[in-house]
């Protein structure tokens, strides 16, 4: 057994916020093992990571104490194959270490270990028929949600259940989107197939000084690399970088870019409806403003859908809805289910929102009365909210 312990400071942090320890793997070894241990508290966190001689082979942040990697199994969030021979290391993100310091303990043993089990997915649920809603010849509107975590990061879902649970919502797509690591991304196709729906591959680039999703399906993005590295790799691939929930305390987004991301995450299942701040960053940042629901667990966090981001689209594929979001044909609203606003031709068009105002770029306020009430209208962010000021579905 390798047994490294320490105290990490607030110096250290500051100096470098990953470190590194290092051990030596010889051939043959059948199995990892990793455990660490700290006292936890609100300013008292450490991330940990694996990297092998030749690539990054998982992340779990905090969410786990314990981690194993084989050649065939691996715990979730950690990718299973050989184990070549060399010099691993241990990598311990410094995210919060309080001024007095902390005490740490990492231990690596190494033989035959296996991952506990995941549970067996639930059954195929009925989904709600999709919505009628007016789109251009050779297209059509489709549900989904562009960020959401399984067992792989910090949720308690295996993908094929969060999958059962969006389908089951009336949803068309999901962007599966584990922080900072792609080991969920082989086994999304079947996940999806078993729940009726489309499972994106996604991945949150995920530091104390932000996140941002990188949408489709690439590579490995490095999160200890600078912002624009991310954009530059996300594109790359063909894929597309989102910065996530700006302005959410701790969580908002404070990291330089020298370049435009083409989303930007502006409702997030924690914005107060009735303020403008998330607009207003966006009417100054940039960029397609998109939805996600951040889903972790039920009761934590906004359910699959909300809000929900509708793409017109050719059809349902990875390939139609990146390049239906990079064109910016989109709308969001609070739910798969309630009010929306689509452009149709020259217009906009509210349906299910009698009792609603619509909102416009020059101040205008549009009172609608019918259950589908179409609203000639130019260019420009509009926002479908109810009396009390509650924005309902916006559309940019």
């Amino acid at each position: 057994m390798i047994r490294y312990r320490g105290r990490w400071t607030p110096q250290d942090r500051r100096e470098a916020i990953y470190r590194y320890l290092p051990f030596d793997v010889p051939p043959g070894t059948l199995g990892i093992s990793v455990r660490y241990g700290y006292e936890r508290g609100p300013d008292a966190i450490l991330d940990l990571g694996v990297v092998d001689p030749e690539r990054f082979r998982g992340w779990s942040g905090s969410e786990r104490r314990a981690v194993v990697i084989g050649p065939r199994a691996a715990t979730p969030g950690y990718l299973a194959g050989p184990l070549p021979a060399g010099q691993w290391q241990v990598l311990i993100g410094l995210y919060r270490v309080p001024p007095e310091g902390l005490a740490y303990e990492v231990e690596v043993e190494l033989g035959t270990a296996e991952p506990a089990p995941l549970p067996a997915p639930p059954a195929r649920p009925e989904r709600p028929p999709r919505r009628d809603l007016p789109a251009a010849p050779g297209r059509q509107w489709l549900a989904g949600d562009l960020h959401s975590h399984t067992v792989h990061s910090d949720g308690v879902l295996t993908p094929a259940a969060l999958g059962c649970l969006a389908a089951e919502r009336g949803l068309d797509f999901l962007a599966v989107t584990d922080h900072n690591g792609v080991a969920h991304h082989p086994g999304l196709p079947g996940a999806g197939a078993h729940a009726g729906i489309l499972l994106l591959p996604g991945q949150e680039v995920t530091t104390d000084e932000g996140h941002a999703n990188a949408i489709g399906a690439l590579p490995w993005i490095d999160f200890r690399g600078p912002s624009d590295a991310w954009l530059a790799a996300a594109e790359a691939g063909g894929g597309l970088l989102s910065i996530n929930h700006p302005l959410a305390g701790p969580y908002s987004w404070r990291r330089p870019m020298t370049a435009q991301p083409p989303l930007a995450e502006v409702w997030h299942s924690t914005w107060d409806r009735r303020s403008d701040a998330p607009l207003d960053w966006w009417a100054a940042w940039g960029g397609v403003p998109v939805g996600g629901s951040d889903f972790h667990r039920s009761g934590s966090d906004g359910l699959p859908g909300e809000p929900t981001t509708w793409v017109e689209a050719e059809e349902l594929s990875l390939g139609a809805i990146v390049a239906a979001l990079r064109a910016g044909r989109v709308a969001i609203s609070a739910g798969p289910h309630g009010p929306v606003v689509v452009r149709h031709e020259d217009a906009i068009v509210a349906v299910g929102a009698e009792g609603t105002e619509l909102l416009g770029p020059d101040g205008s306020r549009r009172a609608i009365r019918d259950e589908r009430e179409r609203v000639p209208s130019g260019r420009g962010l509009h926002r479908l909210v109810d009396p009390g000021g509650l924005t309902l579905a916006l559309i940019p």
